[in-house]
């Protein structure tokens, strides 16, 4: 399944130019036009789902498994010192393209700071209520 009006869905059909690192019949791996550090590249599913929560499970079990792949050959063609692995999912989350995608983005010692949080020190009984909350949903 496709969306037509999908950039990323043109990027993994081949129909939109990409410098393209792999491909298989599930998924297109480009190098990203925005670039948070050298070798920045996006894992696309061919098939369109907005986000992780309309991923089908068939792909999201082969999603981790070609991130290493990627990931070794990172560490060996680029000498990079490690990588993080980012995944957003709505605006409010920083996706800007509504259509799954994992950045792959290898670090460097000495480079730019590319994620960033200030770790929280919630109580042990608002972690208990967060919890809570999620359980009862599952």
């Amino acid at each position: 399944m496709r969306d037509d009006n999908c950039i990323f869905c043109k990027i993994a059909a081949g129909e939109i130019p990409s410098k393209t690192v792999y491909e298989d019949e599930t998924f297109r791996v480009i190098m990203d036009l925005g670039a948070a550090s050298e070798g920045h590249a996006l894992i696309l599913p061919k098939d369109h789902y907005a986000n992780v929560l309309e991923l089908d499970e068939a792909i999201a079990a082969k999603v981790l498994p070609l991130a290493g792949k990627i990931a070794r050959a990172m560490k060996k063609g680029l000498k990079c010192d490690g990588l993080n692995l980012v995944q957003n999912n709505g605006e409010t989350a920083g996706q800007t393209v509504m259509h799954f995608h994992l950045h792959m983005i290898p670090r460097y010692k000495g480079g730019c700071e590319v994620i960033e949080w200030k770790p929280g020190s919630p109580t042990p009984e608002e972690l208990e209520a967060a919890a809570e909350k999620i359980k009862a949903e599952l």
